[in-house]
Formats: structure tokens, C-alpha cells, sequence
């Protein structure tokens, strides 16, 4: 018998609308129900003091939650490698047909999040196997030097997700999974400063962070944690539509979120924006923006490139922990272990967020190259021709220009 968490169903829609208080379970008009976790609900004492998750859980029409093998219309590595241009092309991109997945990656991919996984690491051997991709090179780090609590349907899912997609696209790299001792700001802080150290030791890469909360006073102060020589970091911008700390940071590649449209026949038609964030109320305008400054004004803007995210193209993942098994998850938490993926396997390796930022935004100038290397998401709410609100620049497209 599958463990009963405390979930909260939604209604299904193709972007994700701000959550309220818990509401009653009700028939989805589409082809199911979103479940709402909650490590993914923030309280209004939270901000600062406790982090969130940025996940949502995709129940299709009578289906169990979790199932036997991957949803059949859940994303897989294969079918967005193929979106965003990262294999060869497979005509339309079709989940079922599509098998290619990305070779690359070196170096590491450090993930950092609160609680414990007992399985991620069978997890990801699972999640492995079943997509073709070689076994991962992992481990999982206690930043506190002690196994923290486990939190199966919450914080466990958020791990399997975050591991099993940043390997998925960087199969080369080493995943190190961070567990920070708590949810709290604290811990979570000083598990980014174990992952920091980690990675740099590895020669340098990427830490990614699926958590945060609304801004708060005083977040500048923790703005030196993302700022590790050789280190370029990633934290989600969240569900909702709010600006989320750490994502607002300077230091931070805010990974935004789109929809992947399908036809009836399963082939890839496009890109729309999902997930609107908007500008940092605290946090002033980095210079790499200057050049949306017209658009941003004097703080900075968030997203700054986006991935899949939206509940209507959630992606396949592997949890056994509590008794689990496939699920189908969405939101812009994975966003931030894939985006992080795909530039580990772009192998520039700068020695900052701000270089890398500085090298994505340097596209937008160049019209040719920006249209070659970023999808320009001009559909959904708040899109617009080049930067926006909704997607930043724009989703992937290859390895350059990262």
C-alpha cells in the first residue's frame, strides 16, 4: 500500500495559478489532476526563515499517483533532448518514438536540498536504466555530517527529481546530492557552502537549487553564498508567479519555466510561457541587464532562460521512497537541475554566474546567433519579443551562447 502524504489537489491548468487555501479535491476538465505538495506551499511567516519546493505532482485520469513504469505522456530525457536541440532530431519530437539522449558533461553538478532520500541513489540506477543513460557517477553528501530526516511525497520527491534530471542532461558529470539538516534558510545556506566546496574541488561546474521564498529583508546579506570561484549556480523562480530568493540574486541563473506543446498525433508544435516572475524588490539591476534596462528598470529581472515546466508537459521521474514509484512532475523545479545540466554539457565552465549571465545576455545583442542558440518564447501571458517577464531570453537551443 502506497504512504499517505499530505497533498492538495488542484483543478488542472496549463500554467500554474496562485495557491490559496487548501481546496477540496475536484474532476480535472483536461486529462487529470494536479497535485499540490506541501513542501511546496509557502506559509506567510516562511519567507526568509523557511524554504519551499517548486514541484508539482500530475495525476492522469484514472491513474494512481505513482505507477509501475513512466506515464506515458510524461516527458522523458529523450523527448526533450530532442526539444531543445541537445541530440539529433527525431521529426516532431515524440515521446514514444524519441530515444536519443544527451553523451556530454564533465566536471560536476552539485544539487542542494533539505531532508533525506534513503533510496536516491537506487532511484537514479532506476531512472538510469529504464532511459538509456549510463550509470550516474553519485553521492550523497550530509552537510550537517548527519543523515537528516526523510520526507517521503515531499522534500524525496523534490531530490529524485533534481538528481535524475540534471544527470540526464550532463551523463557525464559527478552529481553530488546535498541534504541540508532542515528546510530552514540556515541549513539550507550552509549545505550550499558544503556544495560549493564540492564542486569547486571537482574542477569547477554548477550548483542547483529547486527551493526558495518570497524576498525578505536582509536577503542581500546572503547573496556571498553564491559567489564560490568556479561555481556558476541555479535556483528555480517558482509556481506562482512571485520573485523567489535565492533565484532573485544577482549571483543566481533564475530558471524560469515554459509549456511544450504537442499536437493529437504526440509531436512537438512549440513553446508557450508558464511561469511570470517579474523584478526583484530588493536586489538592484546587475549589469549584464543593461541592456533590458528599458523593461527592468533599476532592479533585477527574473527569469534569465527557462525549461519545460508547466503541469501540462510534466516530465518523468523515479522515487521508491514511501513506496512510490514513476511519477509525473512539473514546475520550475525542473527547470533549475536541467538548465544546469545543459551548460555543464555546453563545457564553458566560466568561474562565475556573472560571466555566464554576461554571455547569455551579450545574445540578445546579436539577433542572428540569439535566434540560433534561444527559442524566443513570444506566446503566453506576459511574453513579449526578446526578454521578458515570462521566459527570460527564452528557452534553450543547443550548447552555445552558454
Amino acid at each position: 500500500m502506497r504512504r499517505s502524504v499530505d497533498l492538495l489537489p488542484i483543478v488542472f491548468t496549463v500554467c500554474l495559478l496562485p495557491l490559496a487555501k487548501p481546496a477540496p479535491a475536484q474532476s480535472s476538465p483536461s486529462r487529470g489532476t494536479v497535485i499540490v505538495p506541501e513542501s511546496s506551499i509557502e506559509y506567510a511567516a516562511d519567507a526568509g526563515v523557511r524554504a519551499h519546493t517548486n514541484f508539482l505532482i500530475f495525476v492522469p485520469d484514472g491513474a494512481p499517483i505513482a505507477q509501475d513504469g513512466p506515464p506515458a505522456a510524461a516527458e522523458t530525457p529523450a523527448s526533450l533532448a530532442c526539444v531543445y536541440e541537445l541530440v539529433s532530431q527525431v521529426k516532431g519530437c515524440p515521446i514514444s518514438r524519441t530515444k536519443k539522449v544527451p553523451t556530454g558533461g564533465s566536471e560536476a553538478v552539485a544539487i542542494v536540498d533539505a531532508d533525506d532520500n534513503p533510496d536516491a541513489a537506487t532511484d537514479l540506477k532506476v531512472f538510469s536504466k529504464q532511459f538509456g543513460l549510463p550509470q550516474a557517477d553519485f553521492k550523497v553528501v550530509y552537510a550537517s555530517g548527519q543523515q537528516p530526516p526523510n520526507d517521503p511525497g515531499a522534500w524525496s520527491l523534490e531530490e529524485a527529481l533534481d538528481i535524475e534530471w540534471a544527470h540526464a542532461m550532463a551523463p557525464k558529470a559527478k552529481i553530488y546530492l546535498v541534504e541540508a539538516a532542515s528546510d530552514s534558510f540556515s541549513d539550507l545556506l550552509a549545505a550550499e557552502s558544503v556544495a560549493s566546496g564540492l564542486v569547486a574541488e571537482a574542477g569547477g561546474g554548477e550548483v542547483s537549487n529547486s527551493w526558495g521564498s518570497s524576498e525578505f529583508t536582509g536577503e542581500q546579506n546572503d547573496d556571498s553564498y553564491f559567489t564560490t570561484s568556479g561555481v556558476v549556480y541555479f535556483a528555480s523562480t517558482g509556481l506562482k508567479g512571485d520573485v523567489l530568493y535565492p533565484s532573485a540574486s544577482p549571483n543566481v541563473v533564475a530558471a524560469g519555466g515554459t509549456t511544450v506543446n504537442r499536437n493529437s498525433s504526440g509531436d512537438f508544435t512549440g513553446e508557450t510561457g508558464c511561469c511570470y516572475s517579474g523584478d526583484s524588490v530588493y536586489e538592484p539591476r546587475p549589469s549584464y541587464q543593461d541592456g533590458i534596462k528599458k523593461i527592468v528598470g533599476d532592479y533585477r529581472g527574473t527569469p534569465d532562460f527557462s525549461f519545460d515546466a508547466s503541469a501540462s508537459s510534466g516530465v518523468a521521474v523515479y522515487d521508491a521512497d514511501g513506496g512510490y514509484g514513476w511519477v509525473e512532475l512539473s514546475g520550475t523545479s525542473v527547470s533549475s537541475p536541467s538548465l544546469a545540466g545543459i551548460v555543464n554539457c555546453a563545457g564553458k565552465f566560466f568561474d562565475s554566474t556573472d560571466k555566464e549571465l554576461t554571455t547569455i545576455y551579450d545574445e540578445l545583442q546579436n539577433k542572428r546567433e540569439y535566434h540560433e542558440w534561444f527559442r524566443d518564447i513570444i506566446k503566453g501571458t506576459g511574453c513579449r519579443v526578446g526578454w521578458d517577464f515570462c521566459s527570460g531570453v527564452g528557452s534553450d537551443l543547443a550548447y552555445h551562447g552558454k
